[in-house]
């Protein structure tokens, strides 16, 4: 049920990003598949039409195999390594901000997605907006998963503490009960005495009774 909410979140930001950001026809590009590898000194310009390069690849991710999921982050790990740059490391970083795949590392990706953002003269606008959203996202849930280890933490406390005072109770009542027999007991053993005691006196008159 969450990989499955988590899958629609992103595919209902893909939608956002592609309606605002993206107009023209479709172009892509073969640098973000590490085909290419862009020279540190070229000016590399995208125009938002290539921003859905990257949702592109986002809705790969979210939809394909395990097997074409390590693919791509295998991919993305290793072009953001080699040819470290804000376009790659926004490739891996959104990769690791997509929910649903073994590679999936919200930590990473926010640490990621705010280096990034702090070099946005670097970067086009499309690429901005996807990095905003994106940590906006993860950062969103963050924070719902650390709230639900909380209550599930919490929970579990409760739980815990309730089971220790059933299991104070049910000692206190069996302290009790306990208490009640050996009461009852030594109860029952004045009453047996007493009753010799009378029998014992009935049986002397009967005895000293004139004949």
């Amino acid at each position: 049920m969450h990989n499955r909410s988590s899958t629609h979140r992103v595919i209902t930001i893909a939608a956002v990003v592609a309606a605002l950001l993206l107009s023209g026809c479709e172009t892509t590009t073969n640098w973000l598949k590490g085909r290419k590898t862009a020279d540190p000194t070229d000016e590399l310009i995208l125009d938002s039409t290539e921003a859905n390069v990257y949702l592109n690849e986002m809705f790969e991710l979210i939809s394909g195999y395990p097997a074409a999921q390590a693919e791509i982050f295998a991919d993305a790990e290793s072009a953001a390594t080699l040819t470290p740059g804000p376009s790659t490391q926004l490739r891996y970083a959104l990769v690791l901000a997509t929910p649903g795949h073994s590679g999936s590392n919200d930590a990473e990706a926010q640490r990621l997605l705010r280096d990034i953002l702090a070099q946005t003269e670097m970067m086009t606008t499309a690429e901005t907006s996807l990095a905003t959203i994106y940590l906006r996202d993860v950062e969103t849930r963050m924070v719902l998963n650390s709230e639900s280890r909380r209550l599930r933490s919490a929970s579990t406390q409760a739980a815990t503490t309730e089971d220790a005072a059933i299991s104070q109770r049910m000692a206190r009542i069996e302290a009790e009960n306990r208490q009640l027999r050996e009461s009852l007991a030594e109860a029952e053993g004045k009453l047996e005495a007493i009753t010799s005691i009378e029998r014992s006196i009935r049986e002397q008159s009967g005895d000293n009774d004139p004949q």
